[in-house]
């Protein structure tokens, strides 16, 4: 019996089946994975998609033997991130421009942006059918988390909103976002909003779960927004401003009639203290009140006087339409003396200063645009890398500009399980870059290929949206010329 033992043994191990590797969609082999969280790169590693998951990732030699992939990328050389998220776009110039809004979907893709967040326009019942349609996959586009309509007060500035003029209309506004449109978040302007509804506003959608974000009044400290229960703060004037000793004496001025806006903002601007900003800021931290800086579109406007833009090969992407609503923008900066575009740069570089001092108080900084219409050269798309080198320049290091265009909008949305991550269990969303980003944020545009909800676009497909925009922008530019007699 004891010789047979052996023999035995080593029939039934002839006998059995080899274990059957696990089958996937795709393999993506000897890539360095970059781990955002915790800023470093973890080379020669596999990725499995099977779906619109990542179901492994590990050491190449070891994930090959485990999986068989339909399709397998070679990325020796390569990196990967998770897919990038624009936080602050917007769609909107009338229904006149809503197929050049549309064409701009694609472009976000192009550039690595997965998903994007709608900050409220003048389409909002469009926004919000394009939402749909992506999610069903009948249109093509990045996931699009959309706040659907904004809440203004009464014969507001901007178009595209729903009027609040009391408490009832405010619940009124809420119930309707929340329980017709469905929306992803709040957006909350001040045109002519009531201060005291402002509040109200940001506290009633607190209490029904809803996140929001939005222009400040005047009237307001930034403060009472961020104790009211605000989500996120929409551009870094408000952050500066809530670094300004004698705030509460600016607003309740302002909120008097003593003073008006334009003295407001020279007290403002003069009034900026760093220890007061830092206890801002870490009540921010504490709170969990993100800021989206969208510093791009403010540095396009400052130095207009020295770019005008009139050269820059993405407005080959832009329709003439959306192009026009740029103008507004463009020739009230052209009306400014010496002094008022001296004042326009310092008013940039005060802004962009705090930057480094919301990271280091520990508030989370999430990457956004605002490109879209109305906001002058500043597209969709590209704008994101623009932004992430300007986060950088202004003091951040790359890792943390990458992660605030990875981690920060998945946290901000409470989707962190799902988002912001190379890991099983993930979306399979991802950026293969031919470059590292932890050591040069400008790796972000050597886009070699995009995967979105589990597909991979490789550059060829990349490129073909970009030229497939390009031409619908060359027919509408051509049909404008023909429609004035050029």
């Amino acid at each position: 019996m004891k010789l047979l033992a052996p023999l035995i043994a080593t029939l039934l191990a002839s006998s059995a089946p080899a274990l059957a590797a696990e089958q996937a969609d795709t393999m993506i082999r000897h890539v360095t994975v970059i781990d955002v969280e915790h800023a470093r790169a973890v080379k020669d590693q596999a990725v499995v998609l099977r779906g619109r998951d990542v179901v492994a990732v590990g050491r190449d030699g070891a994930i090959a033997r485990e999986w068989q992939a339909r399709d397998v990328v070679e990325a020796k050389g390569r990196f990967v991130i998770p897919g990038l998220w624009d936080m602050h776009v917007h769609f909107g110039g009338g229904p006149d421009l809503i197929e050049e809004n549309k064409a701009l979907l694609p472009l976000y893709v192009a550039h690595g942006v997965t998903t994007i967040r709608d900050c409220s326009g003048d389409l909002p019942e469009q926004v919000l059918q394009w939402r749909g349609e992506i999610a069903g996959g009948t249109l093509f586009g990045p996931r699009l988390l959309t706040s659907g309509a904004k809440i203004e007060g009464i014969k507001p500035v901007w178009k595209g909103t729903i009027e609040v003029g009391s408490k009832g209309d405010v619940d009124a506004a809420l119930a309707r976002l929340q329980d017709r449109d469905k929306v992803d978040f709040v957006k909350i302007t001040d045109s002519t909003l009531d201060p005291q509804l402002f509040l109200y506003a940001v506290s009633q959608a607190k209490s029904r779960g809803l996140r929001t974000s939005g222009h400040i009044p005047m009237a307001l400290t930034v403060g009472q927004a961020v104790d009211a229960g605000i989500s996120s703060i929409e551009h870094l004037d408000y952050a500066y401003k809530a670094g300004v000793k004698d705030e509460a004496a600016i607003a309740a001025d302002f909120a008097a009639g003593r003073i008006d806006r334009a003295e407001a903002n020279r007290r403002l601007n003069t009034g900026f203290d760093p220890a007061t900003a830092m206890a801002s800021y870490r009540t921010f931290a504490d709170k969990g009140v993100f800021v989206t800086p969208t510093l791009n579109g403010s540095r396009v406007i400052a130095w207009l006087d020295q770019d005008d833009h009139a050269n820059d090969p993405y407005l080959a992407y832009i329709g003439p339409k959306l192009r026009k609503t740029y103008d507004w923008r463009v020739d009230r900066a052209a009306t400014a003396d010496a002094a008022a575009i001296k004042a326009r740069h310092e008013h940039f570089d005060r802004m962009a200063a705090v930057l480094p001092m919301l990271v280091k108080a520990g508030t989370t900084v999430i990457a956004g645009t605002d490109a879209g219409f109305l906001n002058s050269f500043n597209y969709p798309g590209i704008g994101l890398h623009d932004e992430l080198s300007l986060f950088v320049d202004k003091g951040l290091t790359p890792a943390q500009a990458l992660s605030a265009a990875t981690r920060a909008g998945p946290a901000w949305f409470g989707q962190l399980d799902r988002y912001g991550a190379v890991a099983p269990g993930k979306a399979a969303d991802l950026v293969l870059l031919d470059r590292d980003p932890l050591k040069d944020i400008s790796a972000t545009r050597a886009i070699r290929a995009v995967v979105m909800n589990g597909k991979l676009y490789d550059r060829a497909a990349l490129d073909g949206m970009l030229t497939e925009t390009k031409a619908k922008v060359a027919a509408w530019n051509a049909a404008e010329q023909a429609g004035s007699g050029q």
